[in-house]
Order: C-alpha cells, then structure tokens, then sequence
C-alpha cells in the first residue's frame, strides 16, 4: 500500500524512510528518496535541499555517521555517535595556530601609520636632484 507522504514534512519522511532502509545510507539516496515520496519538482528539489539538510542536522532522532552517511539514532550504540568535543576544540587549536591575518605594509606605509615623517630622506633626495639641476644651469 503506497502511504501518503504529502502532509509530512522532509524530516519526518526521511525518518520513515531510515525505518524502511534499516541500513546506513548516504545523504544522497536519503535525499532522493524522499523527494519522490513527496513528488517534488526538480526545482524543489533544488531550493529545499539545504533546509532539509539542516533540519536533519538538528533533529535529534537523526545521525550523521561520517562521509555524509546517515542514520537514526536509536540504530546506533553511543560509542559509535558521541563526539569527543575536546578532540574537536584541539583541532580548531591546531588549525589556527599562528594563522593570523597580518596586512603587509612597507616602510612608508608604516611610518605613515605611526605619524612619524620622513624628511631626512626626501631634503637628501632634493638636495642631490637641486645640485644636478644647479650643475645643469651653468
């Protein structure tokens, strides 16, 4: 008998159909499987896709297993699906060690921002371009 799938939302399409798979599978079919069970367009089916991706996130009956594969919670034993969180903090740590963003300036730009000026070079610069140009004139 073909169930009605048409007043059910996404989720709870997508968790019909875990039970009826009762097997791991890939966001993909999931996906696939429920949109033709509610008929959707290949539009819909385009706008909707990181919704439902998000609402599976978080609907706590919904687990991810690694490399997009999910399943429900209740099949999975909790050493399987818990997240060690400090494993995952030492990774950000790690990561972003030392990654700072630094603007690279040169030395003007830095003498600029720190208000210090720079006038020793430029009235040794005009007195060597005044000199050639006296030279010139004679």
């Amino acid at each position: 008998m073909e169930e009605n799938y048409k007043n059910e939302s996404m989720v709870d399409v997508a968790y019909s159909s875990l039970v009826g798979f009762a097997k791991v599978v890939s966001f993909s079919e999931l996906y696939d499987d429920v949109c033709a069970k509610l008929e959707l367009t290949d539009e819909e089916k385009k706008n909707n896709i990181s919704r439902f991706y998000t609402n599976l996130s978080l609907d706590g009956r919904f687990v991810t297993l690694g490399n997009n594969f999910w399943d429900l919670r209740k099949n999975q034993t909790y050493d399987k699906v818990r997240i060690d969180m400090n494993d995952v903090y030492n990774d950000i740590d790690n990561d972003t060690y030392g990654n700072y963003d630094k603007e690279e300036i040169d030395s003007n730009e830095e003498k600029e921002a720190l208000g210090v000026e720079d006038s020793d070079d430029d009235d040794e610069a005009t007195d060597e371009e005044t000199s050639d140009s006296d030279d010139k004139n004679l």
